[in-house]
């Protein structure tokens, strides 16, 4: 009879470890993040930066990015120019309030992460790739973003530089 008890056991056991759930870690986003933007004209930041993080490196298809930005938030050091972001023309923050991104896929490269999602913003929603690193519990990533591909005044496509080069910098905690 032990013989048959023993097999039997550990068959049970290793089946329920097969139906384990693993969670991923939730992150808390610090007050102390960074998200600057620059182009020929304007340059900036922007704050308001609120969301869902859920990332573990050991288990990438449970982690998710589900982020946003107030549009009002943005400073370009110039109170006129801060205005005009603001306005109809450009992100028009009234009527689209939010800058958001919501990951699809995580997926590990040579040199860190990639998060593929759709960004959506002036109401414009794209499929959209953030390479990011993830380390002492800070992710840091850069990309470009052109404004024309998200209808951010496209009466004047030479105003200004179109491609915008974005740094962000988010340190988190465990939730």
């Amino acid at each position: 009879m032990k013989k048959i008890v023993y097999p039997v056991a550990a068959l049970v056991i290793f089946a329920a470890s097969a139906f384990t759930i693993i969670k991923s870690q939730d992150w808390k986003i610090e007050d102390s993040y960074s998200i600057k933007f620059t182009s020929g004209d304007p340059s900036g930041e922007f704050k308001g930066l609120k969301g869902t993080v859920i990332f573990d490196e050991n288990n990438l298809a449970a982690s998710k990015f589900d982020v946003s930005v107030e549009v009002a938030s943005i400073n370009t050091g110039n109170g006129m120019k801060n205005t005009h972001a603001k306005s109809e023309k450009w992100f028009d923050a009234d009527k689209f309030p939010l800058i958001k991104f919501t990951s699809t896929a995580i997926t590990k490269t040579a040199s860190g992460y990639v998060a593929k999602g759709i960004m959506d913003i002036h109401g414009v929603q794209k499929e959209f790739t953030i390479p990011f690193t993830f380390a002492n519990n800070s992710f840091t990533g850069s990309f470009d973003i052109n404004r024309l591909d998200f209808n951010i005044n496209t009466a004047e496509p030479t105003h200004g530089d179109s491609k915008l080069h974005v740094d962000i910098s988010v340190p988190v905690s465990k939730a």
